[in-house]
């Protein structure tokens, strides 16, 4: 079976394909009495949003969002948010269903599973789907006021120095090709205590948001990797009265639950599978066949990635704070 939701409590569903006539969401679960427009959704969006300049894809698609259900006179009723975003500049004949598998795209997984796929765009496999993400995140976001959430940039290409990316970028670009990125989001204001032991730890339920935005292909949480090499003097994050901490190597969890401090979660994105520079690969006959794509694609997915990050980490926290609040009072 295909699972197209998120969450326990707060639950999020996500349907539509890249190039068909809309995309939509339903969030389930949130609590009634919330202030919520279409306008405090749109800011988020509009982060996001393709056709915004040279180094995301120039796709125009205005994204704007419209509530159909579970809002009245300006408040959420405690009933389902549905959600929807019409498609307006897919351009399917960059996308010719005879066309090679793009390797490291999630074409050939497709058909190997369902026996045919959506040729234009990805389909499903679309990263367009996190429009749907940003939307339940902006309203997540509502449920917990107090938790101010933040991503950036911090390595394009495996460079750290901001100065040389628009270079690099161009580079790439000129030569039909992409780059990767790395990308950080800060949670802040999250008390002590969200989260729980074992099955339902906060840290392995953001770590399995984040991997599940596309092109994402590795997370880590505080020193993340780099732990492996510390030793435990070095990696501990010392305490003093006040629940005052010297260090936050942990990321903010422990475990499985907050520490009170900020949590900070990195994201490795690969570079963009849709490139103009021929990828030897096969078509669905299994005939060798170059993979070149046409269509308009991000040259580094991972700048429009930070606000699907932090929209997820929106939905994990939401999420939690009511699992909290339903066990603990």
């Amino acid at each position: 079976m295909s699972i197209n939701s998120f969450g326990h409590l707060l639950r999020l569903s996500t349907w539509g394909e890249s190039h068909g006539p809309a995309i939509g969401c339903m969030l389930d679960g949130c609590p009634p009495g919330i202030a919520l427009d279409e306008a405090a959704i749109q800011a988020f969006l509009d982060k996001r949003r393709p056709g915004t300049g040279r180094n995301v894809s120039p796709r125009q698609e205005p994204d704007q969002v419209r509530i159909l259900s579970g809002i009245y006179e300006g408040k959420t009723t405690g009933t389902p948010i549905a959600m929807v975003i019409e498609n307006v500049d897919a351009r399917s004949k960059d996308y010719p269903a005879d066309a090679a598998y793009r390797p490291g795209h999630a074409d050939y997984s497709y058909d190997a599973k369902y026996g045919f796929r959506d040729p234009r765009g990805g389909g499903r496999a679309s990263a367009r789907e996190t429009a749907m993400r940003v939307a339940g995140g902006a309203v997540a976001r509502l449920i917990i006021p107090d938790v101010s959430i933040a991503a950036r940039v911090v390595a394009i290409g495996g460079e750290t120095e901001a100065d040389k990316w628009e270079a690099m970028l161009d580079d790439a670009r000129g030569e039909g090709d992409s780059l990767g990125a790395l990308v950080e989001c800060t949670a802040t204001g999250v008390p002590a205590g969200w989260g729980a032991p074992v099955y339902a730890k906060l840290d392995a339920a953001l770590a399995g948001a984040m991997m599940s935005i596309p092109a994402v292909k590795g997370v880590e949480i505080g020193e993340g990797m780099n732990a492996a090499a510390l030793k435990g003097s070095e990696n501990a994050d010392p305490m003093r009265p006040g629940s005052e901490y010297d260090a936050n190597h942990s990321g903010g969890t422990a475990g499985g639950i907050s520490t009170g401090q900020p949590i900070v979660v990195r994201a490795a994105f690969k570079p963009t599978s849709s490139i103009r520079k021929p990828v030897p690969s096969i078509n669905a006959a299994g005939e060798p066949k170059d993979a070149v794509t046409k269509g308009r694609h991000d040259p580094c997915v991972g700048i429009r990635g930070a606000p699907v990050m932090e929209a997820m980490m929106a939905l994990v926290l939401a999420d939690h704070f009511m699992l909290h609040r339903a066990q603990c009072g």
